[in-house]
């Protein structure tokens, strides 16, 4: 990709492997990706092609926030591809009064953000928040409902600190099988038996950490 736009500056998603950051100039949290992008222009000047991924709806996001034209990777994270804007509506049609919480960090950032963007779903009560946002935004809340639009795993910490609050999943099929493959009882082997260890190669490491210090200093 980068052989066939030769002097573009490359932006990923920070949730991506030490071997794609070794090719990436910039990482970005999807929280901030826009903020990333738009200091990639101020740095390298606005005619500078940016080649942005690995999801598809994050990217559609940031051109449609900045009003400019990017050349995006054609990914998405499986589990926010099966949320529609028809499920949205349902859910909040059945809850009229529940607050409607976006979880824009879960592996890969959902299309739920270019339906906001876009208008096919109404924004009124929308918030957009990281793990420890949703957390902090539930727990400071007057409200007793909320709807919920990410991996439902995220339900358990959520109803675990508010117990007297609601949180009702956008959809109960909105579960990842990966984030599933990590155990409690393999947590325990890799602490406790020092199992799993994953090397990265030096060389890799190395050229891995600029993007990611770049992605630090402008954040």
């Amino acid at each position: 990709w980068k052989g066939e736009h030769p002097g573009a500056i490359v932006v990923m998603y920070v949730n991506t492997s030490a071997e794609v950051k070794a090719e990436t100039d910039y990482c970005c949290p999807s929280s901030n990706a826009v903020q990333v992008v738009e200091h990639v222009w101020r740095e390298h000047g606005e005619d500078t092609e940016i080649l942005f991924g690995p999801d598809m709806w994050l990217g559609a996001f940031v051109e449609r926030t900045t009003g400019r034209r990017m050349r995006v990777w054609s990914g998405e994270c499986h589990v926010h591809a099966g949320i529609r804007p028809q499920d949205i509506e349902q859910i909040r049609a059945e809850h009229p009064g529940a607050e409607f919480l976006i979880h824009p960090e879960c592996g890969c950032t959902t299309s739920v953000m270019e339906f906001l963007a876009s208008g096919e779903v109404q924004a009124a009560h929308c918030h957009m928040l990281s793990t420890g946002g949703m957390l902090d935004y539930a727990r400071k809340s007057d409200d007793h409902e909320f709807i919920v639009a990410t991996e439902t795993g995220m339900l358990h910490p959520l109803r675990k600190e508010n117990p007297g609050k609601r949180f009702i999943p956008i959809s109960r099929m909105a579960v990842c099988r990966y984030m599933k493959m990590i155990t409690l009882p393999k947590l325990r082997a890799a602490l406790a038996e020092h199992r799993f260890e994953v090397r990265v190669a030096p060389e890799v490491a190395r050229r891995a950490r600029v993007p990611i210090e770049r992605m630090v200093a402008i954040t």
